[in-house]
């Protein structure tokens, strides 16, 4: 295998494309170091330089996949433009999309980076739901929900092929309002 030399941030960013299409594909226990170092078109020696193990590989996998969101996302609060901005985000990046919220989700050495993000978009809509959820405990399971609905309406959508890219934001939403609604 001839590996064509590439300054070491490119190299680390081709890795971690490689991985995550790998991950996405068998999951974190099926995949090996040698599988990633095959996507990637790379001997494992050089995976080796860049990544101590497939756990620290995975991480920086689901890393990127959070970081890449949170540059995406508003800061500290949730408009109209948030769910279209899931959307997009979760198009152009769908294998990290996937792996950060429905297979890390599921493994316990890897949920931590998941609760976290889940923890911090709940509180955030929280906040902005009690002003019109008086009940703390509705706006509480409200703010749980429309997280929930919302991140597997992505992921159903990108699981059926991503129909009417143009409309998709808009029926998500239409579900949230609906808990907002019934919560009300």
């Amino acid at each position: 295998m001839e590996t064509v030399r590439l300054p070491r941030a490119a190299r680390r960013e081709q890795i971690l494309d490689a991985a995550t299409r790998a991950f996405a594909r068998s999951g974190f226990t099926a995949t090996g170091l040698e599988d990633v170092a095959a996507e990637a078109g790379i001997s494992r020696v050089i995976l080796y330089r860049h990544f101590d193990s497939k756990t620290d590989l995975y991480r920086a996998v689901l890393d990127r996949a959070a970081a890449r969101l949170r540059a995406q996302g508003e800061a500290d609060e949730y408009g109209r433009s948030t769910i279209p901005t899931l959307v997009r985000s979760a198009a152009a990046d769908p294998d990290g999309f996937r792996l950060l919220f429905r297979y890390a989700a599921r493994e316990p050495e890897f949920r931590d980076l998941v609760d976290a993000f889940a923890a911090e978009s709940i509180e955030i809509g929280r906040r902005q739901l009690a002003p019109r959820i008086t009940d703390p405990v509705w706006a509480g399971w409200a703010a749980r929900l429309t997280f929930t609905v919302t991140v597997e309406g992505v992921i159903a959508w990108l699981d059926a092929g991503r129909p009417d890219p143009d409309s998709a934001a808009e029926r998500i939403s239409r579900a949230v309002r609906g808990i907002i609604e019934a919560a009300s």
